[in-house]
């Protein structure tokens, strides 16, 4: 670099930055950041810094744009903290459910028709056991006993333990193989 390289000028002009930095953020661990950003802004920039014009006024610019465009973003962020609106957000690999809903069919079609059909009313099509009791013609404590027994052969068919979760996006699939007819997804 030469004397009448620009980049020499930079550093007399950092107090003056973080004086406008922190005018503008009121903080001062944002202030820094604001200038360190200015001056990497203008370090690979200063091709477009024309020679004998003011580079103060040319940092301040580049400064107060930062700025603005850093207010901008804010506005336009959501304060999530928790990762909760995150989570929501989040989109399960469509692979992952078509070979759980594979293996679910699978081991759906195994189950005796009594207990196919029952999860089918149940669970499924969200009928109540009192319902689906009087569509099949037998008693509730029948009907209970056959989704009980068909919910944990499923689960043994698909070799699923207590701890484990259901992700699958198919609501009905979900109620089927869940005993309160919901599970986590």
């Amino acid at each position: 670099m030469s004397d009448s390289d620009p980049r020499n000028e930079l550093v007399d002009h950092l107090p003056a930055l973080r004086a406008f930095a922190l005018s503008l953020t009121r903080n001062g661990a944002v202030a820094d950041d604001m200038v360190q950003d200015t001056v990497v802004k203008a370090w690979t920039n200063i091709d477009k810094f024309q020679q004998g014009t003011n580079m103060r006024a040319w940092l301040f610019t580049i400064l107060r744009n930062t700025y603005y465009s850093s207010r901008r973003k804010v506005k336009r962020e959501v304060a999530d903290v928790d990762g909760i609106h995150t989570g929501n957000m989040a989109e399960k690999p469509a692979h992952d459910g078509r070979l759980q809903m594979n293996d679910f069919r699978k081991a759906f079609a195994q189950l005796p028709d009594e207990q196919r059909e029952t999860l089918v009313l149940v669970g499924a099509s969200g009928f109540s056991y009192e319902e689906a009791a009087e569509m099949c013609g037998v008693a509730v404590g029948t009907i209970k006993s056959r989704a009980n027994r068909g919910r944990k052969r499923l689960a043994e068919l698909m070799h699923l333990d207590d701890e484990d979760s259901m992700i699958m996006t198919d609501r009905a699939t979900v109620a089927v193989v869940a005993a309160n007819g919901s599970s986590a997804f």
